[in-house]
């Protein structure tokens, strides 16, 4: 196994840094230190502040070198005004075209006029030239990570960013197609295909979110997280139902107390969409199921929105009397989720459910008269090569859903596949642009284009997540999520509303416990926290 050691002794973009190498090693083990005097093993990124100029240093048996990037401060401490230069040891004048150089005395006098800017202005110029700051390094050091592994990243140096969120702001400011591939090819990297398919992203997100009301709307996410078991990557709050039944109705006595609280604070504005996620959702028994969306009906009103989700999700949890409670609402969009149509790999996953399940929950839907139904699938999975994604395609496409899903595998901490990583060492986990290209390629066929994108951390691949669909098919609530245009407030343990104000320009998230236990126990204390920062930020 590689062993990288990275030694900060600045910190301001230890992250952005950290994430990026990690992209180029995907595999390897790290170290990371912020004393000279711990022990240096591997290859060695070394990272400091020095005067105006960030350092890198790197070494290792093959490659040793140094870059700058040059981070001029204004005089005052308010105004971080900022002229980056990304230079490489062997060319000094590297990539500044395309990253914006200035002289000092521009900078003495930028420095100079931001001091007589209100203060409003001031911080949002010094977060603009922050980010500049953060770009420059990001570039010099992806530069440094190409030359050492001879590899390339399909998104460039983006990390912790959504690549068709930057595209939407780009076409926002005024920015032409060509223009913004041109910026995301030489400022960020980024490979032309995945820069081409951000900006088709963003523009058809535009265009489905022309009549949605940013400032007056909103959107609400309810959370039921139980599940008939764990999946092996899973990572979010969820419980298994055989433990946790006899909770159940005390959950959504809970959940329907918030219910009621939040749709008094949000009087007079205007609901746009709701999402039922998980856990599953359809773990809920059918009286349960009325239950709670009688709540929602009575509370908030649900005539008039332009999308309601139920992610049904695990075929073994749908049945025909749960899909017609639901019909009884205005649900118009159902999730039900294979992620994989290979027995095998199920069993491996621990979805325990079959093939002929999800063919059966399907076509059960369809007869229960649902008309917009996606279907999620997941590439990278333990031991699945590209012949296998190619077999869930097309008993994928014999199914002709609305609309799809196609995650690339992404294992976090909490995930049993890495808790217990060393009982799978022996698997194999393959994601490569051959794949991407080829769900993309059934997707076309199927009449389905991409609408919405995000990636995560530890995608194996360094791919991304892909929503396909058909006209009129696409799941608004996914867009807003991900451009966080607008308030959603998220009900139900492990919660994270997102406070979106100040036209956009500003988001605040106020949680809720993870623990059901203790969401139960403590619903009047979410209900308060909600109060107080819709209080304070709407």
């Amino acid at each position: 196994m590689c062993k990288i050691q990275i030694l900060f002794l600045d910190r301001e973009f230890e992250h952005d840094i950290y994430e990026l190498i990690k992209a180029f090693y995907p595999g390897a083990e790290f170290h990371i230190s912020y004393s000279e005097e711990e022990e240096i093993c591997g290859t060695v990124f070394r990272v400091e502040k020095i005067g105006n100029d960030y350092e890198i240093r790197y070494k290792n048996e093959e490659h040793k070198g140094v870059v700058h990037a040059e981070v001029i401060e204004g005089q005052t401490r308010d105004a971080l005004i900022s002229c980056i230069r990304g230079k490489d040891s062997s060319d000094s004048s590297a990539g500044s075209s395309a990253r914006g150089e200035s002289s000092g005395q521009e900078c003495d006098q930028n420095c100079k006029e931001s001091e007589q800017m209100p203060a409003a202005k001031r911080s949002q110029e010094e977060m603009e030239l922050r980010k500049q700051n953060k770009d420059s390094i990001k570039y010099a050091l992806y530069r440094i990570l190409e030359k050492m592994t001879g590899r390339t990243l399909p998104w460039g140096n983006l990390t912790g960013i959504r690549p068709a969120k930057l595209a939407m702001g780009m076409i926002e400011s005024g920015m032409t197609n060509p223009e913004i591939a041109r910026e995301m090819r030489e400022k960020y990297l980024v490979s032309p295909q995945k820069a081409a398919l951000a900006i088709t992203i963003a523009n058809r997100e535009r265009e489905i979110l022309k009549n949605i009301d940013y400032e007056n709307g909103y959107s609400l996410y309810v959370g039921i997280p139980f599940c008939p078991s764990i999946c092996l990557y899973c990572s979010f709050s969820s419980y298994p139902l055989k433990l946790w039944k006899a909770k159940v109705d005390d959950y959504l006595d809970a959940l329907c107390k918030e219910i009621r609280a939040v749709a008094e604070m949000m009087k007079g504005r205007k609901l746009d969409t709701v999402y039922i996620g998980g856990g599953t959702p359809t773990t809920l028994e059918p009286e349960q199921f009325t239950r709670l969306l009688g709540t929602l009906d009575d509370a908030f009103g649900l005539d008039g929105l332009e999308e309601f989700t139920v992610e049904a999700g695990r075929p073994d949890s749908i049945t025909e009397q749960k899909l017609m409670a639901m019909r009884k609402f205005p649900v118009s969009r159902i999730s039900v989720n294979p992620q994989t149509m290979n027995q095998k790999t199920l069993d491996i996953i621990g979805r325990r459910h079959t093939v002929e399940q999800t063919k059966e929950a399907f076509h059960m839907a369809r007869e229960c008269g649902y008309d917009n139904i996606n279907m999620d699938l997941i590439v990278g999975l333990p031991g699945e090569d590209y012949s296998m994604v190619e077999k869930t395609l097309e008993e994928v496409r014999k199914l002709s859903p609305d609309s799809l899903t196609v995650h690339s595998l992404a294992v976090k901490r909490a995930a049993r596949l890495n808790m217990f990583k060393d009982r799978y060492q022996e698997m194999t986990f393959e994601n490569n642009q051959q794949i991407m290209d080829l769900t993309m390629k059934t997707a076309y066929e199927m009449g389905m284009g991409p609408y919405y994108l995000y990636r995560q951390k530890n995608m194996k691949g360094n791919f991304e997540n892909v929503g396909y669909a058909a006209v009129d098919k696409a799941g608004i609530y996914n867009i807003l999520i991900m451009e966080e245009k607008q308030p959603i407030i998220a009900l139900g343990a492990g919660g994270s509303s997102k406070l979106v104000f100040d036209h956009g320009k500003r988001i605040e998230r106020v949680e809720n416990v993870k623990d059901v236990s203790n969401y139960i126990s403590r619903i009047d204390e979410m209900i308060e926290r909600k109060r107080a920062g819709i209080r304070t930020w709407l």
